[in-house]
C-alpha cells in the first residue's frame, strides 16, 4: 500500500513490547529513492546518540494505532554502534551497524534490498554480511559514488523548490512510498505560492529530470501548464491504483508501477 512520508513522522517505536521512542525523521537515499533508516527520538533514554531503525527490523506495522513493531530488542538498540546525534550518518557507520545486526548490505546486491526486494524478506535471510577484511577489498573494488551513501533527510528535503520546463510551480510537502518495500514512489507538490488559489498535485519521481542538492531544487520533465492544469491531489485519500492510473492517463505516461533498478540509474544520473 502506498503511504505518506510525512504521516510517518511520529510514529510510535516499539521493542520487547515496550515504547522506547517516535520517529522524528527518515534517511532515504537519492540513488533507489528508498528509506533506509528511520532516525528515533528516544526521549531521555539515550541522550546524545542517534538511534537509528532500518525497515528490516520492523516485525508488525500497526497503522491504524500508527505503530511500528520491532524485531530486536531495546538493549541490542542501545549497544548498537552509532553516530553522536550532531553527526551525519556515514556509509562506515552504516557498515558497523549492518555487521552488528547480521544484516546483508542493502548496497551490495540486484535487489532494492541487495539480494531482496524487500525489507522484510532481508530479515529472515541467514546469510552472514562479508566479513570485515573482505567487505574492505569488495569496497575497493567499488566506483567512487558507489561508496558514498546518498543519505538524505526527509525534513531537510521537504520544502524543496520545484520546478518545471519553463518556471517554477511549487515545492515539496511530502512524499509516497509503498509500505512494503519502504521505496518513494511520488512527490507531493504545494503550489499554493505560484498559482492563484493553489492546490497540492501528485507528480511521480519518473518524472524527475534533474535535482540540484545544492539549489534545493527539483527540477520536472513537464511544463508549468501540464502541472497547473493536472489533477488536484487531497492527502485524506488514500493513492490507490486508480488514482496512480488517471494521473499517468493526464500526463500521457505510460504506467510504471514499480521504480526498477535501470531506471533508478536513469533517474540519478543526471542529479547534480
Amino acid at each position: 500500500m502506498l503511504r505518506s512520508v510525512d504521516e510517518i513522522i511520529g510514529y510510535k517505536l516499539h521493542a520487547d513490547n515496550q515504547d522506547f521512542g517516535t520517529c522524528e525523521d527518515v534517511l532515504f537515499d537519492d540513488q533507489w529513492w528508498t528509506v533506509r533508516h528511520i532516525i528515533a527520538n528516544t526521549g531521555s533514554w539515550l541522550i546524545g546518540k542517534m538511534v537509528l531503525v532500518s525497515p528490516i527490523m520492523i516485525d508488525q506495522p500497526d497503522w491504524k494505532t500508527r505503530s511500528l513493531y520491532l524485531s530486536i530488542s531495546k538493549e541490542a538498540l542501545e549497544n548498537c554502534p552509532a553516530p553522536s546525534a550532531d553527526e551525519p550518518v556515514s556509509r562506515e557507520h552504516e557498515k558497523k551497524m549492518y555487521r552488528y545486526y547480521g544484516y546483508p548490505f542493502y548496497w551490495a546486491g540486484p535487489g532494492l534490498w541487495g539480494q531482496a526486494a524487500y525489507p522484510a524478506a532481508v530479515g529472515t535471510m541467514t546469510t552472514d554480511p562479508p566479513p570485515a577484511a573482505e567487505a574492505d577489498d569488495l569496497d575497493e573494488s567499488e566506483s567512487d559514488s558507489a561508496l558514498e551513501n546518498h543519505l538524505r533527510s526527509f525534513k531537510k528535503v521537504k520544502g524543496y523548490f520545484i520546478k518545471a520546463s519553463d518556471g517554477d510551480i511549487g515545492h515539496v510537502e511530502d512524499f509516497i512510498l509503498d509500505d512494503d518495500t519502504w521505496a518513494l514512489r511520488y512527490v507531493v507538490v504545494d503550489t499554493r505560492n505560484w498559482l492563484p488559489g493553489g492546490k497540492k498535485v501528485l507528480l511521480s519521481l519518473h518524472w524527475v529530470k534533474s535535482i540540484h542538492w545544492l539549489d534545493s531544487t527539483f527540477e520536472m520533465d513537464l511544463t508549468t501548464q501540464a502541472i497547473k492544469d493536472g489533477p488536484e491531489f487531497d492527502p485524506r485519500k488514500p493513492v490507490n491504483q486508480e488514482i496512480e492510473t488517471q494521473l499517468y492517463d493526464y500526463y500521457g505516461r505510460p504506467f510504471e508501477k514499480t521504480i526498477d533498478k535501470a531506471i533508478q540509474r536513469h533517474i540519478a544520473n543526471p542529479f547534480v
